[in-house]
């Protein structure tokens, strides 16, 4: 029984994880997909949707879901005129304008996260408070509803993309640029619409985390990292690939540190990564170059 338990537990841990890291890897995907734009601000958008939660929920009183919504929703719409203003013109050139241009991003984020908000360590305090066991594994509401909230993202977002024009309009212009252009579609309003659906998916993933762990202005550096290595082990370019990479990295994290600690389980995920780039250069679900 108590190793059916811990099983159980390792699941739910190891969902827990993925789920945050599927949501910020793939809205790191759609924007350099839809826009060649390797965003390295993706990590302070994160770092934004867990203030703007706080900042809603805590500050303001209203309901953690309503904060939620309301963060989400403001710092999706702030991403449109970062690409509009600051990526656009790049957009097609050489990359490293852009990377020069969201380093300066990140500096500027985490210096308005400080002023606003200070340095010392913020709680997101919400209503769904307590436990309740699955399986024999205790886990609390609050982790299952980072679990559920994100499959509703990522299945909202796989359904948007193939269903709606707009979807496939995104990914006529990632698979082809010219092409798609030829067809119509705006690759001005496509990378816009990317960039909302970006910054909006980072930011549910930081207000989802706000109210496990504690927020800190710099917290969006790990959250890049591991957005970054799911990206690279599911393959450039691959949604699907993002998501089979963000759940072999969750349960990784879910499984090795009740046994070691957390160090050997980010020393596991990049050495499976590894291994993996060995033998597929592309990635597990990645198109040949």
């Amino acid at each position: 029984m108590a190793g059916s338990n811990l099983v159980a537990q390792i699941i739910l841990n190891g969902l827990m994880a993925a789920s945050i890291y599927i949501l910020v890897a793939l809205g790191l995907t759609l924007v350099l997909s839809m826009t060649g734009i390797v965003q390295l601000a993706h990590g302070e958008i994160y770092m934004l949707g867990a203030y703007g939660t706080y900042f809603f929920c805590v500050v303001l009183g209203l309901h953690y879901l309503l904060a939620l919504v309301i963060s989400t929703l403001i710092i999706g719409l702030v991403g449109v005129p970062l690409e509009k203003i600051f990526f656009r013109p790049f957009r097609g050139r050489d990359f490293m304008p852009s990377v020069i241009i969201a380093v300066g991003i990140m500096i500027m984020l985490q210096t308005t996260a400080i002023v606003n908000f200070g340095s010392s360590i913020k709680v997101v305090t919400t209503p769904f408070r307590g436990v309740m066991t699955i399986a024999g594994a205790i886990v609390s509401w609050e982790r299952l509803l980072v679990i559920a909230i994100s499959a509703i993202f990522v299945g909202g977002l796989f359904l948007l993309l193939r269903r709606t024009k707009m979807g496939l309009g995104m990914l006529a212009l990632s698979q082809d640029i010219r092409g798609a252009a030829l067809q119509g579609i705006s690759a001005d309003r496509v990378s816009s619409v990317a960039m909302f659906l970006g910054c909006s998916l980072a930011a549910v993933a930081g207000g989802l985390m706000g109210a496990i762990f504690n927020l800190s202005p710099s917290m969006g550096g790990y959250a890049l990292m591991k957005g970054i290595a799911v990206i690279i082990l599911g393959g450039m370019g691959s949604l699907a690939g993002v998501v089979l990479g963000g759940l072999i990295l969750g349960f990784i994290d879910g499984i090795v540190p009740p046994l070691l600690s957390v160090h050997m389980a980010n020393l596991i995920g990049f050495i499976c990564i590894i291994l993996i780039l060995i033998f597929r250069p592309q990635g597990i679900m990645g198109r040949p170059s």
